[in-house]
């Protein structure tokens, strides 16, 4: 549906005549639309509902400033469609698919509508395979899987999201899509500058660019946030066939807060639990499942989740958690520590991590390292309470080697070369039995 279209745009030409309404009502970023028969202004909206005698709600995809009743609308009569293929990549674009980066048109005559149904059971793909990314902490990944950075505000999600674009995207040898949904403007234009200086976006020909970026910032109505993971989606999908796509998603929290807004406040909803939209797992679920890999190709997601209040219960993280192969939790506390990435190895998991995938040493210290951490944690209070004089000798050895531990599994972002770890081992038998005494903590 187009509010008050120009009559040079040939679609509006077309269904002029026959579809042909006015605005009866505007609510903030919602439009009710009359099918009965001034200024150039463009809107773009989404049907959402249906109210009868001929009338329509829809959602604005873009700022409803200047519009007023009585305007014309146009129903399009098909879904809301992005450029995809080639024509895409080193160009940023917004929720429509339409440019934002003042490079000029795009070729839009591959479309694809951005909603799509999921791929059909018998065509997934579900063979195990390691997802190398130069991070000691966070590994293992799942090579087609789907993977969140879970924290709460200040602990450093998007700092990661962006040292995993550092080390993956730019040696990745296919096309990565990245979904800025929600997020800061000057985030959005600090990630196409270092895409320029290291190459991934080729200024010269932009064909040989591996990356495009779809963009629905903070600023936008909750009708474009709601959509844009939805248009990136609709971008990797496409060049899902016959090769592998990473999918970054920064943040899918403002996802879910947009589908809330307009659920609730802008359609009439009965709110569910933490005022969250009744429709979560359903719009979650519409969204997760077209990400798996298939025989043809995969698409390995990274989607950074906010966490309301540091509350991994919370409704919107706790139905993510459902839908990944790997969480990766940011702990506030060991941000305040200054120790980076601040990844909490107790509450992080990952589907990968078994013997039978990742082997017995590999897994037997991973658990090991994971009993020592909790030891740590467990004694935290007795220590800042009695102090350290009052532990027991396997106890104080014990905090010793959990500090080291915490400091071996940091590291600096951003290196020059990538960290590309033997076996994706997180620490060898060897050096777990090294952290005693004899070595500093940093």
């Amino acid at each position: 549906m187009i509010s008050n279209p120009t009559t040079s745009d040939p679609v509006v030409s077309t269904l002029e005549e026959q579809n042909l309404g006015r605005i009866a009502q505007i609510i903030g970023p919602v439009l009710d639309g009359r099918d009965t028969v001034g200024q150039q202004i463009n809107v773009t909206c989404e049907v959402q509902q249906l109210l009868g005698n001929n009338r329509v709600r829809a959602v604005a995809m873009s700022a409803t400033d200047g519009l007023m009743r009585g305007m014309k609308v146009i129903d399009t009569g098909a879904p809301l469609s992005v450029p995809v293929g080639g024509a895409t990549l080193g160009r940023i674009f917004n929720v429509l698919g339409e440019p934002v980066d003042n490079l000029g048109p795009v070729d839009t005559r591959t479309t694809s509508p951005i909603h799509r149904s999921a791929p059909a059971f018998i065509q997934l793909y579900t063979k195990f395979s390691i997802f190398e990314t130069g991070m000691k902490v966070v590994a293992p990944y799942r090579r087609g899987g789907k993977i969140g950075l879970f924290g709460g505000a200040g602990v450093g999600k998007t700092v990661l999201i962006m040292e995993l674009i550092n080390n993956i995207a730019k040696a990745h040898g296919g096309v990565s899509v990245f979904g800025g949904v929600g997020e800061r403007t000057r985030e959005g234009n600090d990630l196409y500058m270092e895409m320029k200086e290291s190459g991934v976006i080729n200024e010269k020909n932009l064909a040989e660019s591996k990356v495009a970026l779809v963009y629905g910032q903070m600023n936008e109505p909750p009708g474009a946030r709601m959509r844009v993971g939805l248009t990136a989606l609709t971008m990797a999908e496409y060049f899902r066939d016959e090769q592998d796509v990473l999918l970054f998603i920064d943040n899918l929290f403002r996802f879910v807060q947009a589908g809330s807004e307009v659920s609730a406040l802008l359609l009439g909803r009965m709110p569910s639990a933490v005022g969250y939209q009744p429709t979560l797992s359903t719009e979650m679920g519409s969204l997760q499942e077209r990400i798996p890999s298939t025989k043809e190709g995969s698409i390995t997601s990274i989607q950074a989740v906010y966490v309301p209040a540091d509350d991994l219960t919370d409704p919107a993280p706790a139905t993510t958690f459902a839908h990944l192969d790997a969480t990766t939790v940011l702990s506030r506390g060991l941000a305040a520590k200054g120790i980076y990435p601040a990844v909490d190895p107790l509450d992080s998991t990952s589907t990968m991590l078994q013997p039978r995938i990742v082997g017995e040493e590999h897994y037997e210290t991973a658990q090991r390292v994971k009993q020592t951490s909790q030891r740590y944690k467990e004694l935290q209070d007795i220590i800042a309470i009695l102090g350290l004089d009052e532990l027991s000798e396997e106890d104080r050895f014990t905090v010793a080697r959990a500090r080291k531990i915490e400091r071996f599994l940091s590291q600096p972002f951003f290196e020059k070369s990538l960290l590309v770890l033997q076996g994706n081992m997180l620490v060898s038998q060897k050096q777990f039995g090294g952290f005693n005494s004899s070595f500093p903590e940093n």
